[in-house]
């Protein structure tokens, strides 16, 4: 129960954050993309605040062998990172920049019932099931 409690903080306070610098906004994807045009660079620092953030995380966690409420610590490997993941990544990336959307804003704004964030998430959600579906089958 503590860690389903802890992951609802937790996810709310990051959908906070995302209210709050104004990242479920597309115009701010999409500006912070228009490097020819007016160019928005909050996202950038939004980025780089979470990079420092993940930075620290990731240095704590390596030295750990368990989450901080007990349960098995599973960390990335070097070898985890092939042609099918950064393709995957590459067009992932293209979508969520197109649409304006990310997924973590995105489900932010569809929670408050913004139709273009419905849409993409169901897009994503489809996506999901898709790669599920081939992705068992190789």
């Amino acid at each position: 129960m503590i860690h389903r409690v802890s992951e609802f903080l937790v996810g709310l306070l990051f959908g906070l954050g995302l209210l709050l610098s104004g990242m479920t906004d597309p115009g701010k994807v999409q500006g912070f993309l228009d490097i020819a045009g007016v160019w928005d660079p909050s996202l950038a620092l939004v980025m780089g605040g979470a990079v420092v953030v993940g930075l620290g995380a990731f240095a704590l966690a390596r030295r750990r062998t368990a989450t901080f409420l007990g349960g098995a610590l599973h960390l990335p490997e070097p070898g985890d990172i092939d042609r099918r993941l950064v393709a995957g990544a590459l067009l992932f990336g293209a979508g969520w920049g197109l649409a304006g959307f990310c997924p973590g804003p995105a489900l932010v704004a569809a929670a408050m019932l913004e139709p273009k964030a419905v849409l993409f998430v169901a897009a994503m959600l489809a996506g999901m099931a898709i790669y599920g579906w081939r992705g068992a089958a190789r």
